[in-house]
């Protein structure tokens, strides 16, 4: 549908943060007719609506109701706010896409989409992929990136309002705990690399310990805030802020930036540098689904108390993973090349407990031997999983002839967490495990009634 003249207005700015503005604004609609009463269904009446960036500030304007969300997106990159340069090598329509966003759901917009219409289904949509069976939460429109970017493609942007967003969206997942890092000096050079960008040069008189202990949470995720943490290295005993603690990391760390002179292309160069240290972790750009996994089961009295363990399952262009994301740990990363799965709909669909489920299967070396591990993965979220799954995977088998031979065999095998730093947590699964001939060798928790 053609945009109608007259049918996006100028955005206004207005001033929000991620953490909160997803709590607070879902309280109250942010869809609403010009008049403040509802639109009635195919009217042509305009409604303001509310577009959040990862930035924090989230921008107002008023659109027809069937307004699609590409027409929305091309409105938002036209402000003055975002700032996009037109001669960009990239265009934003590739980096970036529409995002309608609530605590259980996370759906990125087709160009066609009309948003309007999506919210007024949103209930809808959550009590049939949502974790929990009821709700009546209201969603936000978020301006974000694309997952079908490609990190080759991210790389050559040069636009410093690009770089600018891609970074706060960045510095938002490393901070809750989605792009996990293995080690604390690593979040430590990411913490000290946001307060430069933030900040400013270190300043000795207002940059101290106390002053990243208290705002520590602005710049480490959020496990290394929580008590259980805190308490497990000591910290519980009186001696937060000593020179193990991560803050104190972070300090040191932020000391050893060069101050140069501060200026405007020094902080854009620090937000590459943060973006280039991101592109690096293997969860970057990826969708996220809320999904859970059966622990493993040690002791007949497990059974009685064993509870699946909530993860995400994030997909990329590159890969599957499987993410604790309370613990901001990688679990599991699975390349296209040596993932085989499957998508299987409950056994029984008029029982509550009966979920979907994604099986995924991977080679592993056991005792000099390779054999296949399945891990079975229930979520209502499982037929988008394997929708996004199957057309990465087949991108992947088209462009694999492209592939530099050496880069294949550094990637070889399915456990993807080698780089160094990464390290494999299959003792954390309930698995089943298969040879070359297909015949089951090991069952484990519920794998072993089947």
């Amino acid at each position: 549908m053609e945009q109608e003249e007259g049918s996006g207005r100028r955005a206004n700015p207005g001033r929000r943060y991620p953490n909160s503005g997803k709590r607070e604004a879902q309280a109250s609609p942010h869809v609403q007719s010009s008049k403040g009463e509802p639109a009635p269904q195919n009217s042509r009446q305009s409604v303001r609506i509310a577009v959040y960036l990862m930035s924090g500030v989230f921008l107002t304007m008023e659109v027809d109701r069937n307004s699609t969300a590409q027409q929305i997106q091309s409105i938002v990159q036209t402000e003055p706010e975002i700032g996009m340069s037109r001669l960009s090598q990239i265009s934003g329509e590739t980096v970036f896409a529409m995002w309608m966003c609530s605590s259980q759901l996370e759906l990125q917009l087709r160009p066609n989409h009309r948003p309007i219409d999506l919210a007024s289904k949103w209930s809808k949509l959550v009590n049939k992929y949502g974790t929990r069976e009821q709700s009546d939460e209201e969603p936000l429109l978020y301006f974000r990136r694309n997952v079908f970017l490609s990190r080759i493609d991210e790389e050559m942007i040069k636009d410093p309002k690009m770089l600018e967003l891609l970074y706060a969206e960045a510095r938002h997942n490393v901070l809750e705990g989605r792009y996990p890092c293995e080690g604390q000096a690593r979040y430590a050079s990411l913490g000290a690399l946001q307060a430069r960008i933030e900040l400013g040069p270190y300043n000795p008189q207002t940059h101290t310990l106390a002053y990243f202990r208290k705002h520590r949470a602005k710049f480490l995720p959020h496990h290394y805030t929580s008590p259980g943490f805190l308490f497990g290295l000591g910290f519980g005993l009186g001696i937060v802020g000593g020179k193990g603690a991560p803050e104190a990391r972070l300090l040191e760390q932020y000391k050893r930036i060069p101050n140069h002179s501060g200026t405007t292309p020094n902080s854009r160069k620090l937000v590459r540098k943060y973006l280039e240290f991101c592109w690096g972790l293997p969860c970057y750009g990826s969708a996220f689904f809320q999904g859970q996994i059966e622990r493993p089961v040690r002791g007949l009295a497990s059974w009685i108390t064993n509870r699946d363990m909530s993860v995400l399952i994030a997909i990329n262009t590159t890969g599957v993973y499987v993410v604790d994301d309370s613990q901001c740990s990688l679990l599991l990363g699975l390349k296209y090349s040596n993932l085989s799965w499957e998508m299987a709909k409950p056994s029984d669909e008029n029982n509550l407990d009966c979920l979907p489920c994604l099986f995924l299967q991977f080679p592993v070396r056991e005792n000099g031997t390779r054999v296949y591990k399945i891990l079975q993965v229930f979520s209502k979220q499982a037929i988008m999983m394997d929708t996004l799954i199957s057309g990465f995977a087949e991108d992947n088998r088209l462009n694999e002839d492209t592939v530099d031979a050496a880069n294949q065999n550094r990637t070889e095998g399915s456990v993807i967490m080698n780089a160094g730093s990464f390290t494999n947590k299959l003792s954390k699964f309930t698995l089943a495990t298969f040879d070359d001939q297909g015949r089951c060798i090991g069952q484990m928790g519920s794998w072993s009634f089947q």
